[in-house]
């Protein structure tokens, strides 16, 4: 694990400008939040595609619908209690019905939005944007792979939901890493339980691992960034063994909801799930909401002891 820290959302605007250098047809539009997503730089050096379209989120999506039907693939972008809870409605019949090539990409996404308080802190949007048919789901463990999946979506045509955050991570993931979307990274393996985690509780997930081998526990550590299409073949391997899954969404329709869907199916299998249970958050720093809401690496270690003792 690397000591560079750095926001999930901040590789939105590396990753545009990346791009459109070779790729003409993309465009971004924003929701009068560029300077916090980042995208006020491809404003300024692509400024005729660029679309500042203010506080109106449901105009931006079907104006990025629109646009995409020209032949262009648009990213749209704002926070994501703004991109995904105000604009459901746009979302499902102007963008994904008609699988336009159009790339949301949230930020300041679940509890760690700290400050802004409850009415911010998008817990659901995970399990809103799944549910959706043609709708590909991703949540990055860090900016490094933040970035290679936004680059990643922007060359793989139809809509995707792209989930990034406010607070700063380090940086968990291995560059050299192949990311592909729909295929799970093994960062650790072990024989006793596997612990499948996606975004900021990736780095979690790692640190509990640790603290469990201390104690003679051997955990899988998967990071499961792509939620929609699942990795099926990753999640039944993990089977072979207890499971835990953490996420910082709610517990309902998120993650640990895809998994149990396909195990229910295919393998029942042992589960505990680490994430937000039916509540809304609240105002206070961020790394103090994690441990108030128990989606730390203590309590995924808690969660790991439950499940092997039953």
């Amino acid at each position: 694990m690397k000591t560079e820290m750095k926001a999930t959302r901040e590789a939105l605007g590396d990753a545009v400008l990346e791009s459109a250098e070779k790729n003409k047809k993309l465009w971004v539009l924003c929701a009068g939040t560029g300077d916090s997503t980042y995208v006020y730089p491809f404003k300024k050096k692509y400024p005729e595609r660029y679309v500042e379209m203010g506080i109106a989120e449901q105009n931006m999506i079907v104006t990025a619908a629109g646009i995409s039907l020209t032949g262009k693939t648009v990213i749209a972008t704002t926070f994501a209690i703004f991109l995904t809870g105000r604009t459901y409605d746009q979302i499902r019949q102007s963008l994904a019905y008609s699988n336009t090539d159009v790339k949301l990409v949230s930020t300041h996404a679940g509890i760690t939005v700290g400050e802004d308080g409850a009415t911010h802190q998008m817990l659901e949007d995970i399990g809103m944007m799944r549910a959706i048919p043609n709708m590909k789901v991703i949540v990055p463990a860090d900016y490094s792979e933040a970035k290679r999946a936004i680059l990643s979506a922007i060359e793989e045509e139809g809509p995707f939901y792209i989930r990034t955050g406010r607070l700063k991570l380090p940086i968990v993931t291995d560059e050299s890493f192949e990311f592909q979307i729909g295929k799970a990274d093994w960062l650790k393996k072990g024989k006793d339980v596997s612990i499948i985690a996606c975004g900021l509780m990736v780095g979690e997930a790692l640190k509990a691992a640790e603290q469990l081998e201390k104690e003679g526990i051997s955990a899988n550590v998967i990071n499961m960034h792509t939620i929609k299409p699942l990795d099926e073949k990753s999640v039944l391997k993990a089977a072979e063994v207890p499971i835990v899954t953490a996420e910082e969404h709610m517990i309902a329709n998120g993650l640990g909801s895809a998994i149990a869907e396909l195990l229910s199916e295919k393998k029942p299998t042992r589960m505990k799930m680490v994430a937000v249970r039916d509540s809304f958050g609240e105002s206070g720093d961020g790394l103090e909401l994690l441990k108030k809401y128990n989606l730390t690496a203590e309590a995924i270690v808690k969660a790991v002891k439950d499940v092997l003792s039953e």
